[in-house]
């Protein structure tokens, strides 16, 4: 498995302000989307182009254009819907697919609850979006799903990271490239992020 830790300044320093507990529902809402469109600089880095002719002002020349297959974002709700509208802003003709897991407080297992994917998804690149990759289990059964779709190039995208996450996304997906801005040391006995920014769904929607 491929994992990419981004280190740019500026995401580090969004981090920050995720991180900071004093950081209001609006403010955290703004930066998560913020982190988002600059993650998906890293996560389109590789995507092929071709060549088309265009008329400038000036004269005709060659440029180039993006080939092939189109996107697909793919939120993990209801935290990942945070990260949607930053990607959409660069790439406004990617389709948004759904799918709907929570985490149940007891086993830490996940639970579906909802699924809704284009007809196309399988000709597409699908980005999954989920703020935080803590125990792995969402984001593993998210990839699973789009695998079941013949979904063949999928990334995860994930503002924060564990490595129990890592790991088992390593385990279970090892064609699945990670994208994160950092990985912390460790979960605590309730599967959170440590030191982490709290629950993500909560702060994005004002919901604690």
């Amino acid at each position: 498995m491929s994992l990419t830790i981004l280190t740019h300044p500026l995401i580090q320093h969004k981090l920050t302000l995720l991180r900071d507990r004093s950081t209001g529902v609006k403010e955290f809402r703004e930066i998560v989307s913020e982190i988002a469109a600059l993650m998906c600089y890293e996560a389109t880095r590789d995507l092929p182009l071709k060549d088309v002719e265009v008329i400038t002002p000036v004269a005709a020349t060659k440029s180039k254009s993006l080939e092939g297959k189109k996107l697909a974002l793919v939120p993990i709700l209801r935290a990942g819907l945070g990260m949607v509208d930053g990607i959409l802003d660069l790439i406004p003709s990617a389709k948004v697919a759904h799918i709907g897991l929570y985490r149940d407080p007891q086993t830490l297992q996940p639970v579906e609850y909802y699924c809704k994917l284009p007809n196309d998804i399988n000709e597409r690149y699908c980005f999954i979006l989920d703020p935080m990759l803590a125990t792995g289990g969402t984001a593993a059964a998210a990839a699973q799903y789009l695998k079941e779709a013949r979904c063949h190039s999928i990334k995860l995208l994930s503002i924060l990271s564990s490595p129990p996450g890592v790991d088992f996304m390593q385990a279970k997906h090892p064609d699945v490239e990670v994208i994160t801005c950092a990985v912390d040391p460790y979960l605590n006995e309730h599967g959170y992020i440590v030191p982490g920014l709290g629950d993500a769904g909560d702060r994005i929607f004002g919901t604690k």
